[in-house]
């Protein structure tokens, strides 16, 4: 067996560990390509691709809406897959059946058309792929040249029903003719299949099948071997920004707020007070803290900012109201649990705050990553305890972070919040019940398994 051992630097704090796998130990710094004309870049063939995102709806379907306003200007035709519609509405975007003129001389009577694929990109998520793989007649992957994977280090944590392993399966060409000759002698393609492009490819020489081309898009990759290795890559290139592992927004500000538990709540209102009606995200740990969190805020009259919470427990339509609501500047703050650490793009969004401190690296670089996007400036707010300072300011260096600014807030607003903050706190000890535990209701939660939870006077 062999061990990895970590050298301690100067500052504390650990150098990172030498990857395993030897193609990771060198990646190539796309930054250096930023002088590059887009045209000499290399491209992909623009056809047969599949977008796997996250499981959750609105991830794919703000993708799908990307692909929709840019692919018809260099003649694509994109497709989702993501739950937005009903099954039966996303097969009829998916498939259509063949033209008989297509083929003349055969008699419909006795042959049966085959549906025929109607897109190029298809954006899915991998529970609605699933769906179509096993139920929708006529869809297929064989044809597909690249497989293009968002979020792979949480995809690869979660099974969602083995879609990985199958659409790899799906993916090899199987050896069925794929040519078939109609009665005058003439040679039709296969209306399902795509030749791959004919040529040498390593480790397969005289093969007109080259392996399918698989990217793999991550803001923390996992260095795993054992679960990069579901992946089947073939003789992959690791590209990265820069040359550590984990990285910040360039244009990001990092905050960090000191306070003690029993005044923290009264200090992320003055906060929020403080960013005056801008749009804002607060973390906090798990979905019960979030519920418990907006309940006592609601307990306060006259805030100057409106806020609502964003909870997996909530259903699937009401979560997309919500974040339809907060882009438009109806909400100016939302608080959830890390559900909206990924595949969340809100144009404007200047400040995320973190609630309680983040346990790993790669959470804070998930939820700052919410602000500071495609060159714009944001700043992230992380509140601790005095015990947490070290840790987190370590933590930071990990991701490439050169500084964390201490932000102090005025005492007197904290100070004139108190008498509302006793009588807010009574009240929420009186009426919140755990979320998780929580039955079917009219605000469209779900009701999964009981979990008991232990009340504090602390929120």
């Amino acid at each position: 067996m062999v061990t990895m051992k970590t050298k301690e630097l100067e500052d504390g704090v650990p150098e990172e560990r030498v990857p395993h796998l030897p193609w990771m130990r060198h990646p190539v710094d796309i930054d250096s390509f930023l002088g590059c004309p887009v045209m000499s870049l290399p491209r992909l063939d623009p056809s047969k691709v599949l977008a796997c995102f996250d499981c959750a709806t609105y991830t794919g379907f703000s993708i799908a809406e990307v692909f929709d306003a840019i692919a018809p200007v260099v003649g694509l035709a994109v497709a989702s897959a993501v739950g937005q519609s009903s099954i039966a509405d996303e097969i009829s975007d998916l498939i259509k059946k063949s033209k008989q003129e297509l083929y003349p001389s055969l008699d419909d009577e006795y042959v049966e058309m085959e549906p025929q694929t109607k897109v190029d990109i298809l954006v899915a998520t991998p529970g609605r792929l699933m769906d179509h793989i096993k139920m929708t007649k006529g869809f297929s992957l064989e044809h597909l040249q690249y497989l293009v994977v968002d979020e792979t280090d949480r995809m690869l944590r979660e099974a969602y029903q083995s879609w990985l392993p199958t659409v790899i399966q799906f993916t090899l060409p199987t050896n069925q003719d794929h040519f078939q000759d109609d009665t005058a002698g003439r040679t039709l393609l296969h209306p399902l299949t795509t030749i791959r492009r004919s040529g040498v490819e390593r480790g397969f020489k005289g093969k007109c099948y080259p392996r399918l081309a698989k990217i793999v898009c991550s803001a923390t990759l996992t260095q795993d071997p054992s679960k990069l290795s579901q992946l089947e890559l073939h003789h992959p290139l690791l590209l990265n920004s820069g040359k550590k592992r984990y990285r910040i927004p360039t244009k990001l500000e990092s905050y960090k707020l000191i306070c003690t538990s029993n005044i923290k709540p009264l200090c992320l209102i003055v906060l929020l007070q403080e960013l005056c009606g801008e749009k804002c995200l607060v973390f906090t740990k798990s979905v019960d803290d979030s519920h418990r969190l907006s309940t006592f805020l609601g307990f306060f009259e006259e805030l100057p900012f409106k806020f609502s919470k964003f909870s997996s427990l909530q259903r699937e339509s009401t979560r997309r109201k919500t974040l339809a609501a907060f882009k438009e500047g109806k909400i100016d703050v939302l608080i959830g649990s890390d559900i909206m650490a990924r595949g969340i793009h809100i144009d404007g969004l200047k400040y995320v705050i973190n609630y309680e401190m983040p346990q790993y690296v790669k959470t804070y670089i998930h939820r700052a990553g919410r602000t500071a996007r495609a060159g714009e400036s944001g700043s992230c707010f992380t509140f601790l305890r005095k015990n947490e300072v070290k840790k987190f300011d370590n933590m930071l260096k990990k991701a490439g972070g050169s500084s964390c600014i201490l932000r102090s807030l005025p005492e007197e607003p904290i100070e004139s919040l108190r008498p509302l903050f006793e009588a807010a706190l009574e009240k929420l000890n009186g009426s919140v019940e755990p979320e998780a535990s929580k039955k079917s209701n009219k605000s469209g939660d779900k009701a999964p398994g009981s979990l008991k939870r232990k009340r504090s006077k602390q929120t």
